[in-house]
């Protein structure tokens, strides 16, 4: 899924305006932010900076208090488009793993297919294994969910989302309820997607990943977007003091 510069594509995603509340707390405020085909946009800050809230918002899963949230040209704030077409354009990848305990991997990664899609079996488990293969699972088919480790699990999440064939991905700090050894491996698979050309939207603490696969940096504090940059001149030369003090702590 490669983009061609010379072309003149729609964003895969337009926020104009976006404001979240939850009562009285203004979670995000006013926020604007374009993510082009083919981007990897990274989303940092401190906890409660309303990273996790811009992402869920993005498919709908937090319906946004005002503002405007374009998805490959077409608003999905107007009641009249079918939100669940929309979202099989977007695929999302949370801290924990989400998968059914009852149900093999096959059937993880099927399920969806065949109810949403509406593929016939047969597909739907030709695209599984596809799937499993590309995230470097493809033994585990029959597996259950407890006979694997997190790391596994959330490449089988991955997996899962991308059997719906979407045109972006959303991560919502995909490894941060892994073990440290385990980071490594679910990090290599989002790497080859934006090598692949994926558009990503990624809130992350890994700054390694940021920096090395990141197209831009984004730094949210208190709801808003405070620099949005090359994520090597973001971690290096930050501009605005907040940022500075907050990769001085995670740095």
């Amino acid at each position: 899924m490669s983009t061609d510069p010379n072309t003149t594509a729609a964003p895969a995603i337009e926020l104009r305006g976006l404001v979240k509340r939850f009562g009285d707390n203004e979670v995000l405020r006013s926020i604007d932010l374009t993510v082009m085909p083919g981007e990897v946009v990274c989303v940092i800050g401190p906890s409660g900076s309303g990273k996790s809230t811009l992402l869920r918002s993005v498919n709908m899963l937090e319906t946004p208090s005002d503002g405007t949230i374009l998805i490959e040209g077409i608003d999905i704030l107007d009641p009249e488009v079918d939100i669940d077409s929309v979202r099989t354009r977007i695929g999302m990848v949370f801290q924990s793993f989400n998968l059914f305990p009852h149900m093999t991997v096959l059937g993880n990664l099927t399920v969806a297919q065949r109810r949403v899609l509406k593929r016939p079996k047969a597909e739907a488990e030709r695209t599984a294994h596809e799937m499993l293969e590309r995230v470097g699972l493809g033994e585990k088919a029959d597996a259950y969910p407890s006979h694997l480790s997190g790391g596994q699990q959330q490449r089988v999440a991955i997996a899962r989302a991308l059997c719906m064939n979407p045109d972006m991905m959303l991560f919502d700090e995909p490894t941060s309820a892994l073990d440290p050894e385990l980071v490594g491996e679910v990090l290599a698979v989002m790497r080859a997607l934006a090598d692949e050309g994926m558009t990503m939207l990624v809130v992350t603490h890994e700054m390694g990943f940021a920096r090395e696969v990141g197209s831009r940096l984004i730094f949210m504090d208190g709801g808003v977007i405070v620099e949005d940059g090359d994520p090597r001149e973001v971690l290096s030369n930050p501009r605005h003091s907040r940022t500075k003090d907050f990769l001085s702590k995670v740095l």
